[in-house]
């Protein structure tokens, strides 16, 4: 079982070598201004951590951008269109997956992008697809760089071709999407510090930053106290560079 005090000497071995890991923070879900996004809002600006929000662009309301517009670091995403599952019974969840033709999705994601652009304007948010249960079938990924997209944020890992900032992945989802509850402080901590070392020991990319995932919709008390903790303990590290989420696709 992954402990404090096992990250904490995983973030001493990059002090050591002189290294710093890079980490990043996208928080899914967002449609309107709520508590739970309060409580979000709050540690990104107590611990001084910048967030990309991913919107469902279906069910966004101005509310969202007019609360949004008045904090520093934070840039929008679009999720998808309507975080709806199309995947047959028993398969994996996904909206963008390869159930429907490339064709409809992409028109989908067309309707997403101009309620974007609704309710944020076309300049209040990034050209950044986040695919809904971080899944999305190859050929609607071929087709974004044409569609407009500067880049994908999905839970996978690295796609050949697709590299050079058009995909930046998340790593650690802090959720138990079977018990929709926490995934529980050794399994999180026990991500993170993988996620970490394999950098370090060159077994994945020590380029792609580390992708902290939050849902804050979903998150109970040890999810949110476990948030908490982790990025204020970070945030003060030096072996930590906390990336802006809106620099992942310049």
């Amino acid at each position: 079982m992954t402990t404090w005090a096992e990250l904490d000497a995983e973030l001493d071995s990059w002090t050591r070598a002189g290294r710093r890991a890079e980490l990043w923070w996208r928080d899914d879900d967002a449609t309107v201004p709520t508590p739970a996004l309060e409580r979000l809002l709050d540690i990104h600006r107590r611990h001084d951590v910048p967030i990309a929000i991913a919107v469902i662009p279906a069910r966004a309301e101005t509310g969202l951008a007019e609360r949004l517009r008045r904090e520093t670091g934070v840039v929008v995403w679009q999720h998808g269109w309507a975080h709806m599952n199309h995947a047959p019974t028993g398969a994996p969840k996904a909206e963008l997956g390869p159930h429907r033709a490339t064709a409809w999705i992409l028109g989908e994601l067309a309707r997403g992008w101009l309620k974007l652009d609704a309710v944020f304007g076309a300049e209040g948010w990034q050209k950044v697809l986040v695919p809904p249960h971080n899944r999305i079938a190859e050929p609607v990924i071929d087709a974004l760089p044409a569609a407009g997209y500067r880049g994908l944020s999905a839970g996978m890992g690295p796609r050949p071709g697709a590299r050079g900032g058009a995909m930046v992945n998340s790593h650690v989802d802090i959720m138990n999407w079977t018990t929709r509850a926490f995934a529980g402080e050794a399994v999180a901590l026990g991500d993170l510090v993988k996620s970490l070392r394999d950098r370090r020991e060159g077994r994945v990319d020590p380029g792609e930053p580390v992708g902290y995932l939050t849902h804050h919709l979903a998150h109970d008390e040890p999810a949110w106290a476990f948030t908490d903790a982790v990025l204020a303990r970070l945030a003060a590290n030096p072996a930590i560079r906390i990336l802006q989420p809106s620099t992942l696709f310049a």
